[in-house]
């Protein structure tokens, strides 16, 4: 089967920067997503898979507009101390909105990138913003996406069973496959 609008694609990748540094592998893992323009990965990821089968493989670069953004040094924040929790250390991930951000649209992952006695620095970029990614791309699956997946815009894994845990919704009942 080709990959085109509404199959559900299976990838292993290698993640690197321009470098060659190994950022990230998938390894046994792939990733899934259901192809044709959902954001389940970056379109120029989706436009060098389009219309290939299982067993293409592939290199590509990706510069900073077409991965994770440029760097914006508007996202660093400082912020009082006493506004954190304890322990708190350098890594460590905060929700937060930018100074000027619409308070729903504009909800960050801030990371800590330093800790002082009175201040914290936070960083609300991605932490490979403003970096060109290469990546190496095998395809290992791909499949007619269900009724389901097109409803939903993403993929439910590679068998197309998605695991709900409805603990989180409903109290103590046992995840249920959709």
């Amino acid at each position: 089967m080709k990959i085109e609008k509404n199959t559900v694609v299976s990838v292993t990748y290698t993640l690197s920067d321009a470098q060659g540094n190994l950022i990230e592998e998938s390894g046994a893992e792939p990733m899934v997503y259901l192809h044709g323009g959902y954001d389940g990965t970056f379109p120029k990821i989706e436009e060098a898979l389009d219309g290939k089968d299982v067993g293409f493989v592939t290199q590509l670069q990706l510069e900073p507009t077409d991965a994770f953004g440029d760097y914006d040094s508007a996202l660093i924040k400082v912020e009082e101390r006493g506004r954190f929790p304890e322990p708190l250390e350098v890594g460590m991930q905060f929700e937060g909105t930018p100074e000027d951000g619409d308070e729903e649209a504009d909800t960050l992952i801030y990371t800590v990138t330093d800790v002082a006695e009175d201040k914290v620095v936070l960083d609300g970029n991605h932490p490979l913003a403003g970096m060109a990614l290469r990546f190496e791309l095998k395809v290992t699956d791909v499949r007619a996406a269900t009724e389901d997946e097109i409803e939903h815009q993403h993929a439910h894994g590679a068998s197309g069973l998605e695991i709900i845990d409805e603990d989180e919704d409903e109290g103590d009942s046992a995840p249920t496959l959709h």
